[in-house]
C-alpha cells in the first residue's frame, strides 16, 4: 500500500525548502550587508563624502541595505514560492502607514481646533 501523505509532505518540504534560502544565498546577503555597513561607517568617519551629503548618502545605503535583507534574508521576491511573503510584508507596511498616518492626523486636526490661537499665556493664566 502506498502512503500518500508522505509522499506529500515530502514533495511540501521540498518545496518549502526551495522557497528557503540556501548557504551561498545566506552568505551573499551576509557580505552584502557587511560590505553596506562598513560603507556607512567610511561615509562618516573617512570624510570621503561632504559634509552635507553624509545624511543622504547613508539614507541611500541604508535602504540598499533594507532591500538587501528582504530579498536575502526574508526571501522576499515576485517567484511563486515569495509571494505570500511580499504580500504579508506589503499590507503589514501599508497597515502601519495607515495607523501612524491617522494617528498623526488625529493628533494635528486636535492640536488645530482644541487649543485657543489667539490666546497668550497671560490670558490664560487670567481665566483661571
Amino acid at each position: 500500500m502506498i502512503d500518500r501523505t508522505s509522499s506529500l509532505h515530502g514533495a511540501h518540504a521540498a518545496s518549502h525548502e526551495t522557497a528557503h534560502g540556501d548557504l551561498p544565498t545566506y552568505l551573499t546577503g551576509f557580505a552584502l550587508s557587511l560590505a553596506l555597513t562598513a560603507l556607512s561607517f567610511g561615509a562618516v568617519m573617512s570624510g570621503w563624502i561632504p559634509h552635507g551629503m553624509i545624511l543622504p548618502a547613508i539614507t541611500v545605503l541604508a535602504l540598499v541595505q533594507l532591500i538587501v535583507q528582504l530579498v536575502f534574508f526574508l526571501h522576499l521576491g515576485a517567484s511563486r514560492e515569495q509571494r505570500s511573503n511580499t504580500v504579508i510584508l506589503t499590507l503589514t507596511v501599508l497597515l502601519v502607514v495607515v495607523i501612524v498616518g491617522g494617528s498623526l492626523w488625529v493628533m494635528h486636526n486636535a492640536n488645530e481646533n482644541m487649543m485657543p490661537q489667539q490666546m497668550t499665556p497671560a490670558a490664560a493664566m487670567a481665566h483661571e
